[in-house]
């Protein structure tokens, strides 16, 4: 149950960019591996992604320090420790860096030996991540907020809001959710042709038509949940990520291209009226990750009729959380493990929320892996939400393969999350 060798390689995402593959071999002879994803609307405040600036390589987007770092440095000093002693092997991780960033080794480097450590150490138990992470406790199956719309930087359409997702909350399983999603997906793509637009999709699996106004775009996905026969609001809902950061200018926030700029006050009665016409029951990044006396306003007027989701505003930093809970902004925090860049960071975050009365969204990266890992650790941590893109690209239907594998392991232990994951909007 000691570590013996750790190793790292330079793989792509799945935009085609360098990220980090991690194996970690047990004395005993077992190994686990863990993919590193990548992010494109960040936040200021995010661990740091280590790259070569080599631009003879990858347009200097190479992995290979973050890669020597991991097999030089980082391998020597976990060399013989207990594997399972994730708390100590994290502590370790952080104390090697030295920085409060994650900057000098790179988070990438840290979060693909903190994830590798974990595979291995439940393959050394024979048991499953989820397991091994929650022990009996982790039951909970999430709902999930599937992508089917991109803008911003996730697509080269004219929305300005970044995301717009479906969410299959009035199913009775997992895998009933998938097929709702699914079957509402396929819909949408259908209407989109039917319209003339392309269906062609975005990073995260997403259509990604050339659309001007949030509102014609939630009408499209109205028109598919009835088609695909169920009831908006009821069966299939629908939540927001507009990313509000990537449009915010001096002087306010541009949120439809050549439209006059907006205050963060006629933001939030953009979102009051959006959520008077459509079955809205998440908003994700409303306000800009700088703009706290806004988000605080944006809080008091909506907090009690939808849940408000910090992910620039928090990025998955305890010291942020805290700040957003002392201050009473936000109601749910979105969790991204390469935000802060290491397993017990991210589940401490998590616990904090919980406790806090925040609820939690485990969330995927743009520029996304095969790597399962997120599906594993929502279900361990009972997040109740999970954000992995659209029904299309493998890099993120393997995340919804995975947690119905979970849901069929789990058997009559399995609950979906369900309408309980959005009580005060319904």
């Amino acid at each position: 149950m000691t570590i013996s060798g750790v190793y790292a390689r330079e793989i792509l995402d799945s935009r085609g960019n360098p990220t980090l593959s991690v194996r970690v071999v047990t004395a005993d002879g077992v190994s686990g591996e863990a993919s590193v994803p990548s992010g494109a609307s960040t936040g200021s405040h995010e661990a740091v992604e280590l790259r070569d600036g080599d631009p003879t390589r990858y347009l200097g987007k190479g992995v290979l320090k973050a890669c020597d770092n991991v097999n030089d440095e980082i391998a020597s000093v976990l060399d013989g420790m207990p594997v399972a002693d994730q708390s100590a092997i994290d502590a370790t991780l952080l104390g090697l860096d030295g920085t409060p960033n994650k900057s000098r080794l790179g988070a990438n480097a840290i979060l693909g030996v903190s994830l590798a450590c974990a595979h291995a150490a439940a393959a050394s138990r024979r048991q499953p991540l989820f397991r091994y992470l929650g022990g009996d406790a982790g039951v909970t199956l999430p709902v999930p907020m599937m992508n089917v719309i991109n803008g911003g930087k996730h697509a080269d359409g004219a929305l300005q809001f970044q995301e717009c997702m479906i969410v299959p909350l009035g199913a009775r399983s997992l895998r009933e959710a998938v097929r709702y999603g699914s079957e509402v997906f396929h819909k949408l793509g259908a209407i989109l042709k039917k319209k003339g637009f392309a269906t062609t999709v975005g990073d995260e699996g997403g259509y990604a038509p050339p659309l001007e106004h949030i509102e014609e775009a939630l009408g499209l996905i109205m028109e598919a949940i009835a088609s695909a026969g169920y009831a908006p609001g009821r069966d299939v809902a629908i939540a927001l990520d507009p990313a509000s950061s990537e449009f915010k200018e001096e002087g306010g926030y541009r949120a439809a291209r050549g439209k006059p700029l907006l205050s963060a006050a006629a933001m939030i009665e953009l979102y009051e009226k959006l959520i008077e016409a459509f079955p809205i029951v998440s908003i994700e990044d409303g306000l800009a990750e700088d703009d706290w006396e806004g988000w605080k306003e944006l809080t008091r007027r909506l907090g009690g009729r939808v849940q408000l989701v910090g992910d620039d505003l928090f990025v998955t930093n305890v010291k942020f959380l805290q700040r957003g809970i002392a201050e009473g902004v936000a109601n749910a925090i979105l969790v991204k493990v390469n935000q802060i860049g290491s397993l017990t960071e991210t589940i401490e975050c998590v616990r904090l929320a919980q406790r806090s009365g925040y609820r939690t969204v485990i969330s995927h990266r743009s520029g996304e892996t095969g790597d399962t890992s997120i599906a594993d650790i929502a279900v361990a941590l009972n997040a109740g939400q999970i954000k992995t893109g659209s029904l299309s690209r493998s890099e993120r239907v393997e995340k919804y393969n995975r947690l119905m594998a979970i849901e069929e392991q789990l058997g009559a232990a399995a609950g979906y999350a369900g309408p309980a994951a959005f009580a005060n909007r319904l």
